[in-house]
């Protein structure tokens, strides 16, 4: 360990997932590439655009595809008269557990009012108190009320809906939706110099940028449980990889504690300010059972929450717990959280007699693509902002709603930084031709679909919110038979690209967590169940 960093080397990739020949590739060309269209990539091309680059802005499919669109969960920021923005510094380092990087925190947390304050003036819908400011509660790990909230539940949605309407009102950014990112390209001298990727033909594409921002979000996917959509599968983090690009904090992955549990469907999120209100978790035997693992109950970080639901399940052999808000006025509920009054009230459950089923969910990817404090990568011309980056903002665990303040701050940040590097606009690129060949191969193949399913159980067994050697140590041998039989391949399709990102970044998870042999944030090991800051309060690198 040096300067507290833990470094391990990155597994063997192949450079590319398809053959380029830009001899017969139709391309694109941008001062700023920005791939992503969450609140991160969006904020980036705003911040690159009205700074003179002409951007191009690509999502994987549509621009309301991302993490941020559905987050129900408020933007945290120092907007009460009592709070401070020490106290949500404060609350900020806790949560991280001694490796939060102070200066990005307080960076971070004093952007925060003027970047809110520049959502509301662009259109976003804030919900307001009666004296017309922006309205706030208190969630789990913060020491005031803090988290501004928009249409109830749906602040993502409203906070995405304002961006894209001032992206789409700025002349020199071109939307491109329904485009898959495959691979960043780098020259010889290892700079950035694009992506290539699938279009909504179905057509190979470059996209040549002096600059690119990477901007794609999660991996939740990688689990079976989890509250992400169809789009996090962690395609930025392996993409970044297979560039040289340093990865770091990859066994950190934060599971949220409410997830409606209805057998057969999929798992939504229940926003934890519904606990910031005062809602009750029980278990199966309808005891209020959070004041017996800690002393804030209900309002305690998302890993002790998370930690507690599982061991209240194991104690009483069952599948779920359940959140009690039958306390709560009906009316109030329904305006308050409109969006989960009305998802609760499709499974016939009623409120006002009935309890909701929850359990965990993976949520949250708190490692990533390193940077630095201006969002750059170790690859020249490549940032990164948003959950796909590792800024050390959260360290070992993500305080609640802190994530879209990192993403306007970062975005901003990346865009500003992107249009430094890239120069004087629409000058030369330097680009050549140039061509990677892949060999047929001779293996086995494997059906995508079932090896996406197995990984996803897999992790979600072994390298989920309660971690243990052996099984970790099996997870690396499975993910690495898998791959000799799916990474040498070539697919035309989005299931085997995300196949052979998902296995890659996979095995990276299960190293980290093996290497960490003790308890931090929310990587927990029951078999070194302390905190041990001599040797782990690091960060681990994969380079």
């Amino acid at each position: 360990m040096k300067d507290n960093v833990i470094k391990l080397k990155r597994p063997e990739l192949r450079r590319y997932l398809v053959p380029i020949n830009t001899a017969s590739t139709q391309q694109l060309f941008a001062d700023c590439l920005v791939i992503g269209t969450g609140v991160a990539g969006l904020r980036a091309a705003i911040e690159a655009a009205g700074s003179g680059c002409e951007v191009i802005i690509v999502c994987k499919k549509n621009l309301q595809d991302s993490n941020t669109w559905n987050a129900q969960g408020g933007i945290a920021s120092v907007l009460g008269r009592n709070d401070s923005f020490a106290s949500h510094i404060e609350d900020t380092l806790k949560t991280g557990c001694g490796i939060c990087d102070r200066q990005t925190v307080e960076q971070v947390v004093k952007d925060g009012p003027g970047l809110v304050k520049e959502l509301l003036d662009w259109g976003t819908e804030f919900d307001k108190s009666q004296d017309g400011s922006i309205s706030i509660t208190l969630e789990g790990g913060h020491s005031f009320a803090r988290v501004a909230h928009a249409l109830g539940d749906s602040t993502g949605k409203a906070i995405v809906q304002a961006l894209i309407h001032k992206v789409k009102n700025t002349a020199n950014i071109t939307v491109v939706e329904n485009f898959y990112a495959i691979d960043i390209i780098t020259n010889d001298d290892g700079v950035c110099i694009g992506t290539i990727g699938q279009n909504a033909r179905g057509v190979m594409e470059i996209i040549w940028g002096k600059t690119t921002i990477l901007a794609t979000g999660g991996a939740g996917r990688v689990y079976r449980e989890t509250t992400n959509p169809d789009v996090a599968t962690a395609d930025g983090l392996a993409m970044a990889a297979r560039a040289g690009a340093v990865l770091r904090d990859m066994e950190f992955m934060q599971f949220h504690p409410t997830t409606l549990y209805i057998a057969g469907a999929s798992r939504a999120l229940i926003t934890e300010t519904l606990r910031g209100e005062g809602a009750i978790l029980r278990d199966v035997n309808g005891d209020a059972f959070m004041a017996g693992y800690h002393k804030d109950a209900e309002l305690a970080p998302r890993d002790i929450v998370s930690r507690a639901i599982l061991a209240q399940m194991l104690k009483t052999n069952s599948t779920h717990v359940f959140l009690d808000i039958r306390h709560f006025d009906k009316v109030f509920f329904s305006k308050r959280f409109p969006l989960i009054s009305e998802l609760v009230a499709s499974f016939d459950i009623d409120v006002s007699k009935d309890l909701i089923p929850v359990r965990p969910s993976a949520h949250y990817m708190v490692g990533g693509v390193k940077t630095d404090r201006l969002a750059h990568t170790n690859i020249k011309n490549l940032f990164a902002c948003g959950e796909v980056a590792s800024t050390c903002l959260h360290g070992a665990n993500r305080l609640g709603s802190n994530s879209l303040l990192e993403g306007l701050v970062f975005g901003r940040i990346a865009g500003r930084e992107a249009f430094k590097q890239s120069g004087k606009p629409n000058s030369d690129m330097g680009l050549r031709k140039f061509r990677y060949d892949i060999p047929q191969s001779d293996r086995s193949r494997l059906d995508t679909a079932d090896v996406l399913n197995s990984l996803r159980s897999l992790m979600w067994r072994n390298v989920g919110i309660i971690r243990f050697a052996k099984p970790l140590a099996e997870t690396q041998e499975i993910i690495s038979f898998w791959q000799r039989y799916v990474l040498d391949k070539i697919f035309d399709s989005d299931q085997g690209w995300e196949c052979q990102n998902m296995l890659t970044v996979c095995l990276m998870m299960a190293k980290a967590a093996e290497t960490r042999t003790e308890s931090r944030g929310t990587h927990f090991r029951d078999d070194f169940p302390q905190t041990d800051d001599a040797k782990f309060k690091a960060h681990i690198e994969f380079e």
